[in-house]
């Protein structure tokens, strides 16, 4: 494995996390790192059972919050003052433009 290969790795020796948040590096649906961010750790994270995932995306100024249910991510998108509220931990409670600002 490259060196990137391992850092990006969650392994089974370790438990995992109950939230991951992802923030996405810049660029369009046709680049690598789209796919990457959007889709290739979505599969991975829903892989191995990680319960919630947020996708925070700078550019489109947008959090979307995703809870494993059968398998599979179920996405809401928040944007601006929306307050959204973590399935996980309920007690967060944050708008997206707090997350944003960060």
């Amino acid at each position: 494995l490259t060196l990137l290969e391992k850092r990006a790795t969650i392994t089974r020796k370790i438990p995992p996390p109950r939230l991951v948040v992802e923030v996405v590096s810049p660029g369009d649906e046709s680049e690598d790192n789209y796919k990457r961010d959007y889709l290739e750790k979505r599969d991975q994270y829903a892989a191995i059972a990680i319960p919630e995932y947020w996708i925070v995306d700078p550019d489109r100024a947008w959090i979307m919050v995703g809870t494993l249910i059968a398998g599979q991510y179920q996405f809401e998108t928040f944007t601006g003052n929306q307050t959204l509220v973590s399935p996980t931990f309920p007690e967060l409670k944050l708008t997206a433009t707090q997350v944003l600002d960060a």
